[in-house]
């Protein structure tokens, strides 16, 4: 269910945010830095509003700090990008940035911006699977390096299955979900909103959900942009948190400015919300134990070798030290 509801809690944390802010709103151009590049993406909402409010631009207009908003069309493009040095920060599922930074990105993971049941196994009416048991020899559709990837190889290994037991067809999500209708693939593993709308508008079927298998949206940036810049990353994710609370207070305006970017009926975006929670954006322990559960499973099923040590890479990943004391 929506965590959308504003509280006198939300309140004085948001008055903790803008005095948070104010405090961090001192010139600080760095050397070399006059673009910040960050992301927005459908499946990242407060991105969305945050874009249009124009508050990280209002916010380093005095330091002539320019913002560079990219589009990312799922956690492996913005993890790309991150590691090609062309974002500082980039939104991702918790599990695909510890894939990532296994496979040699150092990112770190700074910020949550929602909790969401964003992935689910997609299948239609017609095709008669039920279960992940049922896509041993089917043809279905993934985006490699994503968290429907990750849910997808954990619902195998459940079955008792491995990707090479199915046949693997990578699509970026849009065109997984397209490919599912025309006939193309028997399955897709699906993300919001683009998988609400299967739902909604296409009678597609959610045959297989598994909520806490949905690791945390996170917000990334590099481990030397972390390093180097730490009082840019506090001040932008300062901002990030009023667009947070602001999306929680004004919830008809966060569907609004979603329905404008990713082109979908209102009723599409009302489900993927319904199944977005923003009620916490700390990042810690939670996190930690979830996207360790999703490391430590793909370990078992022989995607992540077995001489890594996940604990110590999503420690590594974690990084607590921009949690905002007001929330």
């Amino acid at each position: 269910m929506s965590s959308l509801r504003p509280s006198r809690r939300l309140v004085l944390a948001g008055l903790g945010a803008a005095g948070l802010l104010a405090a961090h709103r001192r010139p600080v151009r760095a050397a070399g830095l006059d673009t910040i590049n960050i992301d927005f993406a459908t499946y990242n909402p407060v991105s969305i509003l945050l874009k249009d409010k124009g508050w990280l631009e209002e916010e380093f207009k005095a330091d002539g700090i320019a913002i560079r908003w990219v589009q990312s069309l799922g956690s492996n493009k913005a993890l790309e990008f991150l590691n090609a040095g062309s974002l500082h920060f980039g939104s991702s599922a918790g599990a695909a940035a510890l894939v990532s930074r296994i496979n040699g990105n150092p990112v770190r993971s700074v910020y949550v911006y929602s909790r969401p049941e964003w992935t689910a196994l997609v299948t239609r009416a017609d095709t008669g699977i039920k279960t992940p048991a049922d896509l041993k020899g089917k043809r279905v559709a993934v985006t490699r390096g994503t968290d429907p990837h990750i849910f997808l190889i954990r619902a195998l290994a459940e079955a008792g299955l491995k990707e090479a037991d199915i046949q693997l067809v990578l699509l970026q999500h849009g065109d997984g979900k397209a490919a599912l209708l025309r006939g193309d693939v028997d399955a897709w593993a699906g993300l919001d909103p683009i998988m609400a709308g299967a739902e909604v508008a296409d009678g597609a079927v959610l045959f297989f959900r598994k909520p806490d298998w949905n690791t945390y949206g996170v917000l990334n940036t590099p481990e030397s942009f972390a390093s180097e810049r730490p009082r840019i990353v506090s001040r932008v994710l300062a901002v990030y948190e009023k667009a947070r609370l602001y999306a929680i207070a004004n919830p008809a305006e966060l569907a609004a400015s979603l329905v404008a970017i990713a082109k979908l009926p209102d009723p599409v975006i009302a489900r993927q919300l319904t199944r977005t929670d923003l009620s916490s954006s700390k990042i810690g322990a939670a996190q930690k134990e979830t996207i360790l559960g999703a490391g430590l499973a793909l370990q078992a099923a022989g995607v992540v070798k077995p001489e890594v040590d996940v604990k110590a890479v999503v420690d590594a990943l974690i990084d607590e030290r921009f949690n905002l004391a007001a929330r």
